[in-house]
């Protein structure tokens, strides 16, 4: 019986001996809670040192991998804020987060985590890309309330590095088409003085990705913000071959701001130009206020629209449209004058026909009592009043019975005749002097009805009514009234021009009769020139060409430029 409890017990201590080794071993792995707390306590000094021993030998001044293979920046951009886009100044604004990753194999480390996240303080004791934009005008690290910088140092040795950044970049436009026009304003960026046999640039996220621009970070309000391209090229300059990034950013001009203020106001200036047309022609005061005043408003339309483009040296889309308009106002101005021009021509001519048929209407002799005397009726002068209407004075001369006639003509230019009335109407009366002293009746045969003066119209009843109530010359001065275009005397050469040959026609004899008495012999005046007045023939021709030519003008021009592909190519799509 002794022998069978030996083996029991003997088990039974074996597994009393393997559990107390376990509970030891369980015990050494987890260990105390108060030497937890104290190792949580030396994680910071675990960080400094880390950093301390990658600084250690550190020269920021040497790339990654100097002297060996070439360092890659990747890049990507996130935008903010884009705008405004100054086009006197030819230059956009965009506020972004430039962000840059390389590969410092000097920074790699063991350590509890996987990132180290430092501030700006870390990165000017490490090499950083000397990345510049080379079509930037202006740019600006924010530092509010400390350098916007981001710095983040990863086990493997790769490093980010992001900056806030407001760029002010150069943008060329070429304004052809504008307002109608749109533009690829571009970024440029690359390194400074690494070549690119030392350092590339490529993009983070792919050509597609890499920039980022929400549709609430545009701010424009004269442009469009379609999208964007990018692209990689390579720069030769007598330092080396430099790899530069550019990214694209696609914009198109908004219209309304310059219908409102430029195009709508031009073709309402034009409409109003040609209203003149309509305006009867003898109103001159109004028609020229109605030119001068659309050209002054033409010419300050087309100064103010320049104030918004820079002073280039080619005529844009809306200078065309502009010297257009102008061309029409200007010519509805041109119009008048050409109306107003032809219309004195045609009055000179009714003029001078005028005088001509008065000159060439037969004049009866007038007889008088004297023993062994002629009375001659002799033109002796001509007086005018301030419309034009001229009055043909005669004098009486005697000479002998057996002499011959003398032609005389006395050149004076005086108010009023020597002695002698007139009857000086407008309606062109014509009262030959071919009445006898003491008749008093005057027939229609003696009248003319009408008037010379193209823009006066009087019925033939009115004009007899007048000459009716006007007394008689008296036969010592016998008158004939007219109309003339110039201030004459009959003894001055103006007038020996314009009678001519007619100014002995003029002069009536009489025969020498004893006892004869003075009858007037009934002649009938010649007809005066038809009236010119009412609607000017280009006036009714230009009523239809100018609406009809601007009109067509407006088809064309807005069909092309709106058809027109006006958007400015880039140089990565060219």
């Amino acid at each position: 019986m002794v022998s069978a409890k030996e083996p029991a017990i003997a088990m039974s201590s074996g597994l009393s001996i393997a559990l107390l080794h376990y509970l030891c071993l369980a015990t050494c792995l987890t260990g105390p809670p108060g030497q937890i707390k104290k190792e949580e306590k030396l994680w910071p000094e675990n960080f400094t040192s880390i950093l301390n021993s990658l600084l250690d030998g550190y020269d920021n001044r040497l790339r990654p991998g100097f002297g060996g293979p070439v360092t890659e920046v990747k890049t990507d951009i996130y935008v903010t804020s884009f705008g405004p886009v100054s086009d006197v100044e030819m230059e956009y604004t965009m506020d972004v987060f430039f962000r840059q990753t390389w590969v410092d194999k000097r920074l790699k480390y063991d350590g509890p985590i996987e990132i180290l996240r430092l501030n700006n303080l870390m990165v000017s004791k490490v090499w950083t890309p000397d990345t510049f934009f080379r079509n930037g005008k202006k740019s600006v690290a924010h530092n509010m309330t400390a350098p916007n910088k981001l710095f983040r140092i990863m086990r493997n040795g790769t490093i980010l590095y992001t900056m806030r950044l407001t760029i002010s970049a150069e943008c060329p436009m070429r304004l052809v088409d504008f307002p109608m026009d749109g533009h690829a304003c571009p970024l440029k960026f690359g390194s400074y003085a690494y070549p690119k046999s030392e350092m590339i640039y490529t993009w983070t996220k792919g050509p597609e990705k890499s920039v980022e621009v929400p549709e609430e970070s545009s701010s424009l309000v004269q442009y469009d913000l379609l999208g964007h391209t990018v692209s990689t090229e390579t720069i030769k300059s007598i330092t080396g071959e430099y790899v530069v990034m550019t990214v694209y950013f696609h914009l198109r001009r908004k219209m309304g701001y310059f219908m409102i203020q430029t195009y709508i106001p031009c073709i309402m200036t034009v409409i109003l130009s040609q209203v003149s047309f309509w305006i009867n022609k003898e109103s001159v005061p109004a028609r020229t206020v109605f030119g001068i005043t659309t050209v002054l408003t033409m010419t300050t339309l087309s100064i103010s629209a320049r104030h918004s483009l820079p002073k280039v040296s080619y005529a844009t889309a809306m200078d065309w449209f502009i010297a257009v308009c102008f061309a029409f106002v200007f010519s509805a101005l041109i119009e008048f004058a050409a109306v107003n021009y032809f219309t004195n021509i045609q009055m000179e001519k009714a003029k001078r026909k005028t005088v001509k048929s008065l000159l060439e209407f037969p004049v009866a002799p007038i007889q008088r009592k004297r023993s062994t005397e002629e009375t001659l009726m002799v033109p002796h002068h001509m007086e005018y009043d301030a419309s034009g209407m001229f009055t043909l004075v005669f004098q009486p001369q005697s000479t002998d019975a057996n002499s011959n006639v003398r032609k005389r003509t006395n050149a004076t230019v005086q108010s009023e005749a020597d002695g002698g009335s007139r009857i000086d109407t407008r309606h062109s009366s014509i009262q030959p002097p071919s009445v006898a002293q003491g008749s008093s009746d005057i027939t229609p045969h003696s009248l003319s009805a009408s008037s010379p003066n193209p823009f006066t119209r009087i019925n033939a009843s009115e004009t007899l009514s007048s000459a009716r109530a006007t007394p008689p010359a008296p036969p010592s001065t016998p008158i004939l009234t007219g109309f003339v275009s110039q201030h004459a005397t009959a003894g001055s050469p103006s007038i020996q021009r314009l009678l001519g040959s007619r100014l002995e026609q003029i002069q009536t004899t009489t025969p020498n009769t004893l006892g004869g008495s003075a009858k007037p012999s009934a002649v009938t005046p010649p007809a005066p020139p038809a009236s010119h007045s009412g609607t000017s023939k280009i006036d009714k021709y230009a009523r239809i060409l100018f609406p009809v030519t601007f009109g067509a003008f407006n088809m064309v021009y807005w069909v092309v430029y709106l058809s027109k592909d006006t958007m400015e190519k880039s140089e990565s799509l060219m």
